[in-house]
């Protein structure tokens, strides 16, 4: 094991020069392709006039399949993903091609407005980083694309003027990428990523912000301090004192006040953790022990149907025997550390035991907990009042060494959601609503928590809760909660088989002050929403589904499931709406293939006992095992060529992300009954289901 206290510590200059050309992300193909294949250079009032790409996802900059590597290979491979208009035609166009940003020379990029939306794959900076970029730009950028990007050494910033001191080649004082940041982050640019600041903090080099102290407004909370929000008070409690001696907890936290907080759980899957075991390896010593392996938790769920949903000139390039790597080195390394795995189903099965959102809530989270995952979709188990929050791969990695997570405490915001909503109307709904608010649309509740709340959130199962902390992903927020209360508890005991005394005591105090702050109060009356549907390209493109109707929109294919829409109650909405169609003789559209997908082998079984599986046979629909699968373009439900249509109950439909069509983003209700009558469609209880007529023929 290497000898942590022997590795140098270099830090930063005081000063940074570039030498290298500036990328501007246009959308404008041709002006993309003469930067990358004919070596011009645009000025930054050329790249505003053609309009500089807003709303870039993680998807865009590396394609779920560029994510099969985990080395600096990933340098060949950035922006491929990266669409673009042509001007004349008015096509979309992806002209970024493999090899193209590493040998432009270009030691810059430029973007608009939420760069790096998205899956939190650590992959995309990384494989920037590894093209050459250095700096990153953009008008507003992700919370965890950004921390990613700091944690790996590339300097980001929002201010623009600091393009054309690159461009000349300046001395740039360090403080230009520092001036914004907390404490901790301002340490971390310096001492040039995470891991190296861990090694200065170990050692006692850097300096660590205490608490500030309480007091506020005058207003008192639950022990004297400030009134905090739920969020707040799991900050509170985990605020990492004194490391060496375990001392956890101040009175009270702000917005702002940045620390390390000691998590509860650590859980990666295999997109991430070979990365990470890479890193941990090389830095800390082949024969080093994860700290504290018994909560952390690895996952093989994301890729188990790749080999379903892969093109075979892709499996003749070899991209599948690179991807089942990930697999082997995620167990091997498993192994060696003594982490429960949940793999792959033993025997005849295919499919996964678990996505990890599903069993971290199922099997694990608990009110009060602070949890980090390697994915976006983290905040799923702040359902049941804990803080929940994805991280990259390096956060993960310096995870296991210290067991905890560098935060800068976010403001809030709440949407209180009252009135009485439409029996068809869904938790997923209530988002589509909230992800097209101006507010979220406008890239204004970036990093903040949001927090559901009011008496149509109170009135919600937990299920249909995760749905919307899940969805906090798509927000672009930190994280997703929603206050502990007595639905709390009895899932706790009916579904985890808590002791209802130990359940209610975790349930104690979850729920924020009276008088806490938030920067937002959205207002949502619940009897205004109607069953919603996003259209392609963005989960903000939020449009009533009644809208689609009058011209109606022809689908391909259904996909049904994900860890936002593969739990209990999303079957019993799926089961649902199968039992009106076959009571009026119907069933899947002959013009689309219909599957269902669960989020664990514990939802199976559910099904199973309820007699849905036999139900979603008898109509056409292909059952699948549980796994990610076609929501992230690796399994059954994909789209194979751009005009082809999909509708799906999964939770992001940004280009590319389940293969090259067009696809809608509905509730369960909804994408069981669009599977019926073979377009985008809503469901009413007791209706008359009309579907169209097959291709070729008269009538159905």
């Amino acid at each position: 094991m290497t000898d942590l206290a022997t590795i140098p510590i270099v830090k930063r200059a005081d000063t940074v020069r570039f030498e290298g050309r500036v990328l501007y992300l246009v959308d404008d193909a041709p002006l993309l392709r003469a930067q990358l294949f004919e070596a011009r250079d645009l000025t930054l009032d050329e790249a505003q006039a053609a309009g500089l790409r807003d709303q870039i996802s993680t998807d865009e900059i590396t394609p779920a399949y560029i994510c099969y590597f985990y080395d600096e290979t990933l340098g060949e491979f950035p922006y491929l993903g990266l669409r673009a208009n042509h001007p004349d035609t008015g096509e979309t166009e992806a002209p970024v091609a493999r090899h193209a940003v590493k040998e432009g020379g270009f030691v810059c990029s430029v973007a608009g407005k939420r760069r790096g939306k998205g899956s939190s794959r650590e992959q995309s900076p990384y494989a920037e980083l590894m093209a050459g970029i250095r700096v990153v730009v953009g008008e507003s950028i992700e919370r965890i694309y950004n921390e990613n990007c700091q944690n790996l050494g590339i300097l980001t910033t929002t201010d623009f003027s600091v393009i054309e001191r690159i461009e000349r080649g300046e001395e740039i004082p360090l403080e230009v990428f520092t001036e914004d940041a907390d404490e901790i982050t301002r340490q971390i640019i310096e001492y040039g990523g995470l891991f190296e600041f861990n090694l200065a903090r170990m050692r006692g080099a850097v300096t660590l912000p205490g608490a500030r102290s309480a007091g506020g407004d005058g207003k008192a909370g639950s022990d004297g301090s400030r009134p905090m929000t739920v969020a707040e008070k799991v900050f509170a409690r985990k605020w990492v004192v004194d490391a060496e001696a375990g001392a956890l907890g101040v009175p009270a936290v702000e917005p702002g006040e940045a620390s390390f907080f000691r998590t509860d759980i650590r859980f990666s899957h295999e997109y991430v953790t070979p990365m990470s075991a890479i890193f941990f390896e090389q830095k800390v010593g082949q024969d080093a022990k994860v700290r504290d392996p018994e909560s952390v938790l690895f996952f093989r769920d994301h890729l188990t149907f790749l080999h379903k949903a892969m093109s075979q000139e892709r499996i003749e390039d070899g991209l599948l025997d690179v991807a089942n790597q990930l697999e082997v080195k995620q167990r091997e390394f498993a192994e060696k550390q003594g982490i429960r795995l949940y793999g792959e189903q033993k025997g005849v099965r295919n499919g996964s035991e678990a996505i990890c959102h599903s069993k971290i809530l199922e099997d694990y989270a608990e009110p009060g907990m602070l949890i980090i995952g390697s994915d976006s979709h983290t905040p799923h188990a702040g359902a049941i009042g804990c803080v929940a929050f994805g991280v990259g791969t390096t956060a993960i990695f310096n995870s296991w060494v210290t067991k905890d997570v560098r935060v800068r405490v976010p403001p809030s915001f709440k949407v209180v959601i009252s009135g009485e909503p439409a029996p068809n109307v869904t938790a997923k709904d209530y988002m589509l609503e909230i992800l097209r608010t101006p507010y979220v649309r406008d890239g204004e509740a970036i990093g903040q928590i949001i927090e559901y709340a009011g008496p149509a959130v109170e009135a919600l199962s937990v299920d249909e809760r995760a749905t919307m902390t899940n969805m906090a992903a798509e927000v672009g927020a930190f994280t997703g909660i929603v206050a502990a209360d007595g639905r709390t508890v009895e899932y706790l005991v009916e579904e985890r088989g808590v002791d209802r005394a130990r359940a209610e005591a975790l349930v104690e105090g979850m729920q924020s002050d009276p008088g806490a702050e938030y920067v937002k109060v959205i207002e949502i009356d619940a009897s205004s929403i109607e069953p919603m549907a996003a259209l392609p390209g963005d989960p903000g493109n939020g449009v009533f589904l009644r809208d689609l109707e009058t011209d109606p929109v022809r689908i391909g294919i259904a996909y049904a499931g994900s860890c936002t829409a593969g739990k209990k109650e999303d079957m019993d909405m799926y089961a649902r709406v199968f039992r009106e169609a076959e009571a009026q003789g119907l069933r899947v559209h002959p013009d689309v293939e219909c599957f269902i997908q669960c989020g664990s082998v514990e939802v199976r079984e559910y099904c199973r006992e309820n007699g849905y599986l036999d139900l979603f046979e008898r109509l056409g629909a292909e059952w699948i095992e549980p796994g990610c699968g076609a929501c992230i373009n690796a399994g059954p439900g994909i789209t194979r060529g751009a005009d082809e249509v999909s509708v799906s109950s999964q939770n992001r439909n940004f280009p590319g992300r389940s293969g090259p069509g067009q696809l809608y983003l509905v509730s369960p209700y909804s994408v069981a009954a669009s599977a019926i009558v073979g377009y985008v469609a809503k469901w009413e209880p007791g209706q008359r289901f009309e579907p169209l007529a097959a291709k070729g023929l008269a009538t159905v």
